[in-house]
């Protein structure tokens, strides 16, 4: 099975024994569809992943990335201590494939340092490039 979702947060590396470690990180999957009314129905859904592979990948899974997942879903059920049940879906992770990194906000890209007529900073052009 393969998800392509963004990281909800950054991935980290646990260490299982002497010789095993697992990269755990969780992606967020986003489907869209009309119901008989028309109306657009946004339905997120959330994977806990474990990749056992390799934890160098762990710095390249930040919160934001966008990521196309190959593995297997297993579906963990119980009953907590309040009585409540409760459901979730882990991704036990084969290969992944990065496609960038997070969004960036008008606040992180780079700026020229000058201002226009309100004061804001004017982002950095590309024609400044030496080719």
């Amino acid at each position: 099975m393969n998800i392509i979702g963004r990281l909800t947060r950054d991935a980290q590396v646990h260490t299982v024994s002497q010789d095993k470690q697992v990269v755990n990180f969780s992606v967020a999957t986003n489907d869209s569809y009309k119901n008989k009314q028309g109306e657009r129905i946004e339905k997120t859904t959330y994977f806990d992943c474990a990749y056992w592979i390799s934890p160098n990948v762990a710095k390249a899974l930040t919160k934001g990335t966008l990521v196309e997942l190959s593995g297997r879903v297993y579906a963990r059920a119980w009953t907590g201590n309040d009585g409540e049940a409760h459901a979730a879906l882990n991704f036990h992770t084969s290969q992944i494939k990065l496609y960038g990194g997070a969004k960036k906000s008008k606040a992180e890209e780079p700026t020229t340092g000058k201002k226009d007529k309100q004061g804001a900073e004017k982002p950095k052009e590309d024609d400044d490039l030496p080719f």
